[in-house]
């Protein structure tokens, strides 16, 4: 039986370039136009998997939405806590997130009936 060379999932060692005790631990920017959504430590990390529309859909004719399993999120509490962030209409329960300047998205999802907020990590950028 062959020794396991390193005892860290892939996804435990990419997040501690931009995790701190357990918050983000740079800013969170749109990484099309490069806005600020979050500033540093104002949310925490979470792992969690959820289906969310792809941020660019396909061409085809039956206008089915096309989804992307995400695993992992910043977990923002409160909306005001968002230093830049838009909106969109309810859809069964959830509001997805998009970039307020560019309308980039869906870069998250918000829980109406939580009132809690999920950036999903691969479709942000973080900068110091």
């Amino acid at each position: 039986m062959a020794e396991m060379e390193n005892d860290v999932s892939p996804i435990e060692t990419e997040q501690r370039e931009y995790v701190e005790d357990g918050k983000n631990k740079l800013v969170v920017q749109c990484k099309f136009c490069g806005s600020k959504i979050l500033d540093k430590k104002s949310s925490n990390y979470i792992a969690q998997e959820k289906d969310l529309p792809l941020m660019q859909q396909a061409s085809n004719n039956d206008r089915e939405v096309q989804n992307e399993t995400i695993k992992e999120f910043y977990h923002v509490e409160n909306m005001y806590i968002f230093e830049n962030i838009g909106f969109t209409h309810t859809v069964d329960n959830h509001k997805y997130l998009s970039c307020a300047d560019c309308d980039a998205g869906p870069v998250g999802y918000h829980d109406t009936n939580t009132k809690h907020s999920y950036v999903a990590i691969s479709r942000i950028v973080h900068s110091k």
